[in-house]
């Protein structure tokens, strides 16, 4: 979701109960756009960290201990001089805007009471954070923006400070029906664009929750809605406008898989197909966000390296066995040359002196035959070339029936990897992944890595809603330690039908498998494969006892030659995660 008015609401609300009358301790600005303010409020001291960062504003409570300068910067000891001690008389948000307000009292030099402002403005690359006296002149921003830089307001010291109106949007909370018919729907747009482009604070995201809560298209333009429509999508609108206003916040985290996707303040229906987990705050919800979904954004940093070698010889590869496979093809005329070469050596003798065919039955079909010369060789010599041409063949057929073999079974290999890849949540996966393309030759071995150190990276272990243990391999290396290590004969193997992806190991504890146990299972390998983005993937089963690993094989290859199957969605909401 976005850092929309709804979420600027919701922390407006924490904030108005955790810190309104407390009083700032500490400033600090660890970063060069960011304040951190430790503030005794209502149930003890809070870290209130803010960031007008151009790339990822934010503002939220945090436990968070970040690393000061050493010296303090020009703006951090300006605040330090006024707001010292300051008590938090007032925090709002104006008009329903990405903007919070502070307002706050202290004691000048001579002990007299003052009052000035703190204003948070999260806008994207135009966030700030300013400064400003009670008559709203400005003292100072972390960021000052002269009218070289924005023609629609300068944010700089001595100036007056005031909220640019660049579009002419509504308050969503103070909107009519009147009003809200004759703004929506007269704009010749999809409903969606229609909402929020007509009112402050609303994001394409929250726009398009309530479309979902409506039960309509989002792409619908205004115009074909009906009477009923119209009348719907308002009241829609009015109650989800009143949950925020109210204050009913719930914030939530969604999660496909393992992987947060977005957030809300409260459940979006939007996100029914992900699985929910609900916090207590928007703040924790927001630093739990950011700082996952950092943790998968630096993972796939650090893998874009493995990703570079595995595709780089995954296209090699692929390109070896097009080369081949037309090899192959070509061998496909080698039975015509020995045919020629035989019927030569019976029927040469009616052959011309420099004749540049020969026409003669074909004893194998009985039909007659053209037989190509090469008029500067006799019909023995011309016979000899051909089976000289066979026996190329033949050898070139043999060779490539392995080397087909082994060129496909790198290309498998190579896109598990790549699957193992898109899976690894953590340091240690990719540092296991980086140990297997050691020892299959595509990384070069280096000194230190000829000390084998032990990585502790482990499979998922989820657990079924009846009680039993499932695990599931994040690569090949994984994958072979849980079936031939970690399973016994008896346990339940399952893997996406001839596509790359995890082995999946359910413990039976000598007991029969619910249905349900099943399916969860097959679930977990369907999402666990390359196949996760589709609607169905098929999915085979059997007793690990039918697994087996042909001897020199690449890691995590196995085969079976009896097993059952079963299609499912590649959905893993509601299955427990143990550990990973």
């Amino acid at each position: 979701m976005a850092f929309d008015g709804i979420t600027i609401c919701s922390l407006v609300a924490e904030f108005q109960n955790k810190i309104e009358n407390g009083r700032i301790q500490k400033i600090a600005q660890p970063e060069n756009d960011a304040l951190m303010l430790t503030i005794k409020g209502n149930d003890g001291n809070k870290k209130l960290f803010i960031s007008a960062s151009a790339s990822l504003p934010l503002l939220y409570f945090t436990e968070e201990t970040k690393q000061n300068p050493m010296v303090a910067p020009n703006f951090c000891m300006l605040l330090r001089k006024h707001l010292s001690s300051a008590r938090i008389t007032k925090i709002y948000q104006p008009d329903f805007e990405r903007i919070v307000v502070f307002e706050l009292e202290h004691r000048n030099e001579l002990g007299d009471l003052c009052s000035k402002k703190l204003i948070v403005e999260i806008m994207g690359k135009h966030s700030n954070i300013i400064f400003t006296d009670d008559q709203d002149v400005i003292l100072d921003s972390i960021k000052h923006i002269p009218a070289s830089v924005s023609s629609v307001r300068e944010v700089l010291p001595g100036r007056n400070y005031f909220i640019p109106k660049t579009t002419e949007k509504i308050n969503p909370l103070a909107v009519s029906k009147e009003e809200f018919f004759t703004q929506v729907y007269s704009k010749p747009l999809t409903v969606l664009k229609a909402l929020y482009q007509t009112f402050t604070g609303l994001s394409p995201v929250a726009a398009s929750e309530i479309c979902t809560r409506a039960n309509l298209e989002a792409d619908r333009p205004t115009e074909a809605l009906s009477d009923i429509e119209k009348e719907h999508l308002y009241r829609t609108f009015s109650l989800f406008m009143e949950d925020v206003q109210e204050g009913r916040f719930t914030p939530a985290l969604y999660y496909e898989g393992k992987e947060p996707k977005e957030y809300a303040v409260f459940p979006y229906r939007q996100y029914a197909d992900y699985r929910e987990v609900v916090f207590s705050s928007i703040s924790d919800a927001l630093t739990s966000f950011y700082a996952e979904k950092e943790c998968y954004t630096r993972i796939r940093q650090k893998s874009s390296d493995l990703r570079r070698v595995v595709t780089t010889a995954l296209e090699r590869n692929r390109k070896k066995l097009d080369l081949q496979e037309k090899q192959y093809r070509d061998t496909d005329k080698m039975d015509t040359f020995r045919i020629y070469g035989e019927l030569l050596h019976t029927y040469g003798y009616e052959a011309q002196p420099e004749a540049k065919k020969l026409t003669c039955l074909n004893y194998y079909t009985n039909e007659e035959i053209t037989i190509p010369l090469d008029e500067t060789m006799t019909a023995m010599d011309n016979a000899k070339r051909y089976f000289d041409k066979y026996g190329k063949m033949k050898r070139t057929r043999q060779a490539l029936d392995t080397l087909l073999v082994e060129t496909r079974a790198e290309i498998e290999h190579l896109e598990t990897v790549l699957t193992a890849l898109d899976i690894a949540v953590r340091e240690d996966d990719l540092s296991q992944i980086r140990e297997e393309l050691m020892e299959s030759g595509y990384i070069r071995k280096r000194p230190a890595d000829k000390k084998k150190v032990k990585i502790k990276s482990a499979p998922f272990h989820y657990r079924s809603s009846d009680g039993f243990d499932i695990y599931v391999g994040k690569n090949n290396l994984q994958n072979e330690e849980i079936t031939f290590n970690l399973a016994d004969g008896g346990d339940w193997w399952f893997h996406a039908k001839k596509i790359p992806g995890s082995h999946v190991v359910v413990k039976t504890k000598g007991q029969e498998l619910p249905d349900g146990t099943f399916e969860e299972a097959a679930r977990l390998a369907a999402f666990y494969s390359k196949a996760k983005g589709a609607g169905k993937v098929e999915i085979d089963y059997v007793k690990r006892k039918e697994v087996k690993k042909p001897g020199g094989s690449k890691p995590g290859f196995v085969v079976y030659y009896t097993n059952y199957s079963m299609t499912i969605e590649p959905d893993i909401t509601g299955i427990e995660l143990v550990s990973d």
